[in-house]
């Protein structure tokens, strides 16, 4: 007996060959998925986007409209890339040859680069990312931001190129800001509780963030 499919693909849309769509997934109007890519489950991908091939997508991800995911990015679970957003994998990019000879192919070649964006980050509307990056966990790159270098965990980064001006949540709020630190040099100084949810973070003088189970 054969199982129906259980996502949704819009008759619009284009998959190609070897693609896997997660259970419950979504797939709206004028999407191009390319071959090979993958996309877990309970995920949802706007319109006019285009994922190229064997870009890997988990779980429960919001890819909004017009995003464009290139080759040799990987998108953990959790992670809403807003619309407009454009990742790019190549640091030295020419069509040519030298010569102009020759039109370059655009398969992978020792030029090619890889970022990988960590379980629940977000990256705002109108974002380019740059190439050979890492974007941490719950890290938030405000929208219109140009990432040229890896944002840490929980840091919120925004501006071109983007840059650290404080730290978030898990549920999304600010928790500090970086010039909050400035004259914080005793430890418990370095603790901050959301507002929202109460969760409690600590900073080390590295900027490295880490949740905090008990109260310094």
């Amino acid at each position: 007996m054969h199982q129906k499919p259980t996502h949704f693909v819009h008759p619009s849309a284009i998959i190609e060959e070897g693609v896997e769509i997660g259970a419950d997934t979504r797939i709206f109007d004028n999407v191009h998925i390319r071959r090979h890519a993958k996309i877990g489950k309970q995920c949802i991908v706007g319109g006019k986007t285009l994922i190229a091939y064997e870009v890997q997508i988990g779980d429960r991800c919001k890819i909004n409209s017009n995003v464009y995911i290139c080759y040799g990015v990987t998108i953990k679970n959790g992670v809403m890339i807003s619309a407009g957003t454009v990742f790019t994998n190549d640091l030295f990019p020419r069509a040519t040859t030298p010569d102009l000879g020759e039109l370059r192919g655009s398969e992978p070649d020792q030029e090619t680069r890889f970022t990988v964006v960590q379980d629940g980050a977000t990256i705002g509307a109108g974002c380019i990312i740059g190439s050979d990056l890492h974007i941490g966990r719950f890290a938030m790159i405000g929208m219109g931001s140009v990432v040229t270098k890896s944002i840490p965990d929980f840091h919120l980064a925004i501006g071109s190129p983007a840059k650290t001006v404080g730290f978030v949540c898990r549920c999304g709020p600010i928790f500090a800001r970086l010039e909050d630190l400035k004259h914080r040099r005793k430890k418990r100084e370095r603790q901050f509780d959301c507002h929202r949810c109460n969760k409690s973070y600590y900073v080390d003088t590295n900027l490295i963030v880490t949740e905090s189970e008990l109260k310094i």
